[in-house]
């Protein structure tokens, strides 16, 4: 009983030291010891493996959210978005991936940029507001004064600072990211129609006829209350089920959908409100508007970063305008890189390549005197000397303002393949002097041969 009494005293002692208490602190995150009367949270939303099917054959290895674009997995410029607004201590990613295929990346994550992030996965689909509510206490734990809601396809110039001083200033419960786009584009989008003070007085998801040119970014700024009008939904939906069961075709009630469901109701209440912006912004549906953003993030990097961004020196490859070179990588003193180029770890570059426009993952092989235009080069892929790739770019039309990606199918009304960029899944071997134009090409492929508007499966 003395030695345990001691031992009492001994610990006593040492927590109420200075010394100790200075241990504990340089142990906790910095974002966690900030004011709770101002915090902040984020979630972001990235579905599950059964979703981006048009992001094929390049999801089948990598779960899309990571896909590396401007040298960063999609997501994580998400994250680091987050990460610059104060006060924002926790981002919570919702999703229906495999835990494994996240717990590296959010450890990362967590440890880059000294903030709580946690994945949260869903066992069966919810819809993009049921998920949420399915989390709803890890959401409203540490009771945050508001929180983003951002979805994992979409890529931009981030205004989160500007969203909460709107938020704030409107008293809103759910703030929107807004921009404009084309009154054809619009009905692929979620439109709104806004009163004198910036309140949506009409919201319609994708409809079939022409309501506005403003559309949703599926960028958001929520208060708490939400919840409420979440569980309104969630009851009215089990009321629904009930009848719909006796008919003998029910839905799970747990299944919300934020924009039909939430809000389309919460418009015209005087509690919704959007934010026009003239900021970048785009989905990332297609592997086309992977080289889209890719492209846009790097100009980004050279306004606020530009320390990522490869310059020319005496011992670099030739630049020409915004490249990523991870330092990982070799590339050759003649090659010539740019504009809109991102370089994978790893990778080799062999003397007189020529790649402009395009995406280069990991662990490639790009022998000598090879042309890649416009494509994407997968994992583990080598390309044989004097190859060409080349696709076909995808861009929004720059005599229209406020066009956006279109995002096209693979196949048009006749069946023929639509002209898109070229596409080599990982671990692809194209041997040399050979032609692939406007081709997909899935995994694990040998090409011995010369392709044009193929998939090669």
């Amino acid at each position: 009983m003395g030695k345990g009494k001691k031992c009492a005293k001994f610990l006593i002692s040492c927590l109420s030291s200075l010394k100790i208490k200075e241990v504990f602190q340089l142990n906790i995150p910095q974002r966690i010891r900030l004011n709770r009367a101002n915090m902040l949270k984020a979630i972001i939303l990235i579905g599950g493996p059964l979703k981006g099917t048009r992001f094929r054959p390049l999801s089948l290895d990598i779960p899309k959210p990571l896909f590396p674009v401007a040298g960063l997995p999609m997501i994580q410029h998400h994250i680091e978005a987050c990460a610059k607004v104060p006060d924002l201590s926790e981002v919570l990613i919702i999703g229906a991936y495999p835990k494994n295929d996240l717990s590296q990346f959010v450890q990362q994550m967590s440890s880059t940029y000294g903030i709580v992030i946690r994945y949260l996965q869903e066992f069966t689909p919810l819809g993009t507001a049921g998920g949420m509510y399915h989390f709803r206490d890890q959401i409203r734990s540490g009771s945050p004064s508001y929180f983003f809601i951002m979805n994992g396809d979409v890529c931009a110039d981030f205004p989160l600072l500007e969203m909460v001083e709107f938020h704030k200033s409107k008293q809103a419960l759910l703030t929107i990211m807004a921009t404009e786009a084309t009154r054809q584009q619009s009905l692929n989008y979620g439109c709104m129609v806004l009163g004198k003070e910036g309140e949506v007085a009409h919201y319609v998801e994708k409809p079939s006829t022409f309501v506005s040119t403003l559309i949703n970014c599926g960028v958001y700024l929520a208060s708490l209350e939400i919840f409420q009008t979440m569980a309104d939904v969630f009851h009215a939906n089990q009321q629904q089920d009930h009848l719909m069961q006796l008919c003998g075709n029910g839905r799970d009630p747990a299944h919300i959908a934020f924009e039909r469901d939430i809000l389309t109701r919460l418009a015209g209440s005087g509690r919704l409100f959007a934010l026009p912006v003239l900021r970048w912004w785009s989905q990332v549906k297609t592997a086309g508007s992977a080289i889209y953003a890719n492209r846009h993030y790097l100009a980004l990097y050279k306004q606020k970063q530009p320390n990522r961004l490869a310059s020319m020196s005496n011992d670099s490859c030739n630049i020409i305008g915004d490249v990523y070179i991870h330092p990982s990588a070799t590339v050759h003193l003649t090659s010539m890189l740019g504009p809109n180029v991102s370089i994978g770890p790893n990778t080799i570059i062999e003397p007189g390549v020529r790649i402009r426009e395009s995406i280069v993952l990991a662990n490639t092989h790009i022998h000598a005197h090879s042309l890649i235009l416009h494509s994407i080069i997968g994992t583990g892929t080598s390309v044989g000397e004097w190859a060409r790739v080349e696709g076909t770019p995808c861009d929004p039309n720059p005599n229209k303002p406020f066009a956006k990606m279109e995002n096209l199918p693979l196949f048009n009304v006749n069946g023929k393949l639509n002209p898109s960029i070229t596409i080599l899944g990982t671990s692809v071997s194209l041997a040399a002097e050979k032609i692939l134009l406007n081709s997909i090409v899935l995994p694990h492929k040998e090409l011995t041969r010369n392709y044009k508007n193929e998939i090669i499966l």
